[in-house]
């Protein structure tokens, strides 16, 4: 059975930008791309409606490479559940108020058994800093967290 991973909407901008002229970012494309044109089959990719609403926004050519990009990608419904753990990571965690999608996000992965949540937020996401609040918040639900990752860390060698 193919592990699980959560795509979060940083990863497709990424994926069907134009190429950036910063260095860093346009680092972080080539390697969402690689990752996407090697890695991705051997997943069972998920999104949710935020994902899609949240790449429907902006740029009309834009819009359609990442509403393509996505296009056959299996859709997590944002259940009660994920409400409220979401709630929890602002409230209690540290997740922002100004970052209560962020949450939702992992809360989504998180309560549909997620494996990976695949990202280039660093700030609310895959961030260190927050990774053991995020992951002990989880526990206390009764979930076990999906791995808050970049693609470049599930690349292989």
């Amino acid at each position: 059975m193919l592990q699980s991973v959560y795509i979060e909407t940083t990863v497709v901008s990424y994926l069907t930008a134009r190429l950036s002229r910063d260095l860093v970012q346009r680092a972080h494309q080539r390697v969402t791309r690689t990752w996407w044109r090697t890695r991705r089959s051997h997943f069972a990719l998920y999104v949710s409606p935020l994902v899609l609403q949240e790449a429907a926004g902006g740029h009309a050519l834009r819009v359609r490479r990442r509403m393509a990009a996505l296009q056959g990608i299996a859709v997590l419904a944002p259940t009660a559940e994920a409400v409220q753990l979401a709630r929890a990571f602002v409230t209690r965690g540290p997740i922002p108020q100004k970052a209560d999608v962020d949450a939702l996000h992992i809360a989504i992965a998180t309560v549909h058994g997620v494996d990976y949540l695949l990202t280039w937020n660093c700030t609310h996401i895959a961030n260190a800093m927050m990774r053991s609040q995020i992951e002990h918040l989880c526990r206390a639900a009764g979930y076990e967290p999906p791995v808050l990752c970049t693609p470049e860390e599930l690349l292989e060698e």
